[in-house]
Parts: C-alpha cells; structure tokens; sequence
C-alpha cells in the first residue's frame, strides 16, 4: 500500500512545538480524508517530517526504519488493529521510547485503558480539535527533550564513572592495576572461567629481599625499581585478559585466564629469564648481584567452592614454599613442583 514522507520547515511559533530539535510524526490512519487533515494540521505546526501509513504493516515499516518522535496511531484499521500495531512498535524498540496517542471515533474508558495496556501515552477522540492536537504535540515534545537530556546526562554519568574506576583501581607508582582492581577482576575471571570451564592461573610473586634493596639504595631508588618491575610485568602480559597487578608493597599479583598449570610453570620460568635479562641491580642480595623473583602459582578450572580468597591462599601457601626452597623461583600449588625442579627433571 502506498505511503509517502512529507517534509516541511519547523519554524519558531507560538502554537507550534519547538525549532530547536527536528521532530518528526508517523500518522497512521485509514481513512485518507481524515489523516490528511491530520497532515495539514501537523504541517501548519510546523512539523519538519510528517510520514503516512493506511494500515498496520506499512506503520510498522515506517515506525523501524524511520523512528518518528511521534506516532498518531488509529485504533480501527484493516487487518490488525492499532493496539496490536502498538505492542508490536513496543516489542521493537528494545529500551528507546516513542510516544504513541491513539486516536478513535470511540470515547470510552474501555478504549483508554486497553490503549494505556499495550503501550500507548495518550488519547484522541476523532475529529481531533487542531488546538488539543497542538497541545498533545508540544506535551510530548517536552517529554522527548526530557528523556534526550536525561539519556545525555546518563551516558556523561557513565563515561565518568568508568574513568572514575580506572582511576581508583591504578598503581600510583607503577601504573598497574591496584589491590583494589585486582579483586574485582579476579572474582570477574573466576565467574568466567567457572562459566566456560576453562582454566585460570593466579600467580602471587614478591621480590627477593626488597627491604635489604631500600636499605642499600634508598626508597628513591626503591620506588624506580618497583616501577621498572611494573613495566616488565605489562610487557609479558600480552593477551588482552592478562592482569599484572600490584598486590602491596613489593608483592605483585598476575591473573592469567585460560592458562592450564604446564602453561602456567612455562610462563613463571619465562618471567624470571626476562627479569634476568633485565638486570635491574640488586647492591646488597644474597643471592647475587642483580634483582630476582620469587612467586607461588595456583591453576584451576574453578567450580562453585572456588572462590578469590581460596585462590589467593593456595597462591600465597605455593609463594612461601618458594621462598623456603630458596627463592629465585617459583613453586606451583597443584604440581607441588618449582620451576628449577622442573628444569632438572
């Protein structure tokens, strides 16, 4: 069936709705005397884009791939009727709103409460008087500007908010993810992998007699190897899921997701060649001239007794054997095996 858009300039009047937004109106009514009436009537407002449609399947043609700020909806139309088109222009939508006024020859409670039920703002009794339409238009055209300003301050709000988490979940000093951010990612990868069935790593990692390094060098010194040790940890998490975080102090957490425990060790023993590699000086370790690592792994395919403080615990028992077995390395809770055992056998 034949339906045609109009357009029209949206001047500044005083029966009209304001110039400062486009509006736009889709007329849905069968009766072709009766909605062009309603046309030139919505033109003589002011109206910048007036679309036409006789019946319910072209309305809903329209109303998708138009999205008018404003339906004039008949409730009596050939095949399905207006209140079924409007619970169908609902269902469509999927969160955004449009105001819908019904309009019908009928003026009973019945129609406005079954109009009211499946979606519909407002109601109009036909002939529709031009200055109750004019008043209908500028109500709802304050509602949509309204809901625009809200919609505008909410996504604002949002924006904020996420800087805002990034901001208190990041290091000062090394610009890793804090303690803080660190336990709201953990119980997020947790719920995934438990979700996916997939493995997750947490490894807990503490340098190696760090109090005797500030007691040499000094904090100063201290603070830029803590820096240094954080860029060295975003460098060799590489996948987009990988977490290098500052626990406290000299600790540092890593969260590696799909990681199974043969990838975990590799990944440790890869981590201390680099910091080998790296040389950061250490003027006062027992265990040589440069700055070396010690850290406690824990792997598994998390179920519904697994939680983030279970991890961190086996993470933290696997780091002091670690330390006990002589540091510079790291030990894996689940294989009861460090990384130097491993290399021998």
């Amino acid at each position: 069936m034949p339906f045609t858009p109009s357009s029209a300039p949206f001047p500044a009047t005083a029966t009209g709705p304001s110039s400062r937004n486009s509006f736009s109106v889709l007329v849905v009514e069968d009766q072709n005397s009766v909605r062009a009436a309603l046309v030139a009537e919505l033109r003589q407002a002011g109206v910048a884009k007036i679309f036409e449609a006789p019946e319910g399947t072209a309305a809903l043609h329209l109303f998708k791939a138009q999205r008018p700020d404003l339906v004039l909806l008949d409730i009596k139309l050939p095949g399905k009727d207006g209140y079924w088109v409007a619970q169908q222009m609902r269902e469509s939508e999927a969160g955004d709103w449009t105001p819908i006024i019904f309009l019908s020859g009928l003026d009973n409670e019945l129609d406005v409460w079954r109009g009211i039920e499946v979606g519909g703002d407002d109601y109009l009794v036909k002939p529709v008087r031009p200055i109750v339409l004019m008043a209908k238009l500028r109500a709802m055209q304050r509602l949509l500007d309204m809901r625009r300003r809200l919609v505008s301050v909410s996504a604002e709000l949002h924006v904020a908010n996420q800087r805002l988490n990034e901001m208190v979940e990041v290091d000062a000093l090394t610009g890793l993810v804090n303690r803080r951010g660190f336990d709201r990612m953990l119980h997020s990868e947790i719920l995934s992998a438990r979700r996916d069935g997939t493995p997750l790593t947490l490894m807990l990692c503490d340098l190696d007699h760090f109090k005797l390094f500030n007691d040499a060098s000094g904090h100063v010194q201290g603070d830029a190897c803590l820096r240094e040790v954080g860029r060295l940890l975003r460098e060799v998490c590489v996948r987009p899921r990988d977490v290098a975080s500052r626990y406290g102090g000299e600790e540092f957490a890593l969260i590696l997701p799909n990681t199974p425990r043969s990838g975990a060790m590799t990944f440790a023993r890869a981590l201390g060649q680099l910091l080998k590699v790296r040389g950061i000086a250490h003027p006062d370790s027992p265990l040589g001239d440069a700055l070396t690592l010690s850290g406690g792994i824990t792997t598994c395919v998390p179920d519904d007794s697994t939680n983030a403080e279970s991890m961190i615990m086996r993470a933290d028992q696997a780091l002091y054997a670690a330390k006990a077995q002589g540091r510079n390395r790291f030990f894996s809770f689940e294989m009861q095996m460090d990384t130097v055992e491993q290399l021998r056998s």
